[in-house]
């Protein structure tokens, strides 16, 4: 094979890509992985995933610091936000994750190619105009921020997520467009720094996707932290200036308009898949609508010899789906066999407390007409949790009344995102409630308020 030729080239180096790079090269591919990137990881690592848990960690112990240490009898003072400090910290952990997958691809042997690459032909990558040749082409190229018609996005007054993970000062005022996880998320990193957040929301509701129920009792735990909320109104206009940002809502079906200023705007509405410029469209690879590849369930698109995964596809836009994706393509392609059950990808908000959900939700059910069962446990009746001083929330089991078997778990409360790989792990196996229900679980721990909640689906728990 000679130098420019390899068995598997990835285009993109975010979860998805760097992992089936990974995955393909131990099992004794040549692989190489393009990215335009000074740093490797993607939008996840660079200006996704990543530094907004390192904001969102070092915000909560701001938080907790200045208003909450004082119940547990730890008496601080004199607590000072140092924000270009934290943003330091944040760009640390940034570059700690960069650099950490340079060191696997140096390790495994995966040739980094620098640049902005396309497909030039079925089995041909254009790397800056240098082409190589791979068996197999596997388009990784993740998904950028979905803009709003009229207003643009500057990054300094009207910004993306990205813009709101660099902001040089504290904002006393900052509406957030979108009650998704990411405007969440982000929402709550500025209003724990002192920022007057506000969330619009076209629906009328926030977490559009998850359970009803969860959604509705977080909306009311971050109204107790000081988050505004707009629901069933539209944004028609936000203009900015030296004077903030002048913004125009309405209600969502029709009605007077409220003008309101804010310093800072941040567009958080979704995001689409990275699939222009790619050549695809030259090369005869079909999209969907929404401009995402079409694949079959071996990741293989209409074309001989190019794949996709992650955000590039159909399914929720996770970097721990396009991982999981990135592994199975790699081993498909060494001849092996793999699976993801796509029901069983869980999702996470990392809002605190966090929220978690894996399965079905209670509406998905009843759309499809199962019948189940509903076993519920509040984080108030925990040891673990009062000692902790973080009560809020519960956990939702839902079973199917005729089998028992698991269907869907809910989580809102603290360390909700750890919680939820418990119920993956017994879902992937096809466990009833009763076999959760029967698990021994430490005590005292926020685990057992799963225990209990399985328990409460066949209206036994024994501490409520």
């Amino acid at each position: 094979m000679s130098e420019n030729s390899y068995d598997v080239i990835v285009i993109g180096s975010g979860p998805g890509g760097y992992v089936c790079a990974i995955r393909a090269a131990q099992l004794g591919m040549k692989v190489a992985c393009v990215e335009k990137r000074s740093t490797l990881g993607g939008t996840c690592l660079n200006v996704g995933c990543i530094p907004s848990k390192a904001l969102l960690a070092a915000s909560e112990k701001y938080h907790e610091a200045k208003h909450k240490l004082s119940d547990m009898g730890i008496k601080v003072s004199g607590v000072t936000l140092d924000l270009p400090a934290m943003m330091a910290h944040k760009t640390k952990v940034v570059e700690a994750n960069t650099k950490g997958i340079e060191f696997l691809f140096k390790k495994n042997k995966v040739d980094w190619l620098k640049g902005f690459g396309k497909i030039a032909a079925a089995n041909q990558v254009d790397v800056e105009g240098k082409i190589y040749a791979a068996k197999h082409i596997v388009i990784a190229t993740g998904s950028d921020v979905v803009s709003l018609p009229n207003i643009a996005i500057d990054e300094k007054r009207i910004v993306s997520s990205t813009g709101a993970l660099e902001l040089g000062s504290v904002p006393k005022s900052m509406i957030v467009i979108g009650g998704g996880v990411i405007g969440l998320e982000l929402g709550c990193v500025w209003n724990r720094l002192g920022a007057e957040v506000t969330v619009v929301e076209y629906l009328d509701r926030i977490l559009p996707g998850m359970d009803l129920e969860i959604s509705r009792e977080s909306q009311k735990i971050f109204a107790k932290q000081g988050l505004n909320f707009k629901l069933s109104t539209k944004v028609t206009s936000a203009i900015a200036s030296d004077k903030g940002v002048d913004i125009v809502l309405e209600p969502a079906s029709g009605g007077a308009s409220e003008k309101m200023n804010v310093d800072v705007v941040l567009v958080a509405v979704g995001r689409k898949a990275y699939t222009d410029k790619l050549g695809l469209d030259a090369v005869g690879v079909a999209r969907d609508d929404r401009g995402r590849i079409i694949t079959d369930h071996h990741f293989r698109s209409n074309v001989a010899g190019i794949y996709a995964i992650g955000d590039v596809i159909a399914g929720p836009m996770l970097a721990h789906k396009a991982e999981d994706e990135g592994v199975v393509l790699a081993e498909m392609l060494a001849g092996q066999s793999g699976h993801i059950d796509y029901n069983l990808v869980p999702g996470v908000v990392y809002t605190w407390p966090e929220i978690a959900q894996i399965g079905k939700t209670e509406e998905q059910l009843k759309q499809a007409g199962i019948e189940y069962k509903t076993g519920k446990f509040p984080f108030s009746a925990n040891g673990r949790a009062r000692a902790m001083n973080a009560t809020e929330g519960f956990v939702k089991i839902l079973a199917d009344a005729r089998t028992d078997k698991v269907l869907g778990v809910h989580i809102v409360g603290p360390e909700a995102g750890t919680l939820i790989a418990e119920v993956g792990v017994a879902m992937e196996f096809g466990a009833s409630s009763e076999d959760i229900a029967r698990t021994c679980h430490a005590h005292p721990t926020l685990e057992e308020a799963v225990k209990e909640a399985a328990l409460a689906v066949s209206g036994r728990p024994i501490h409520m």
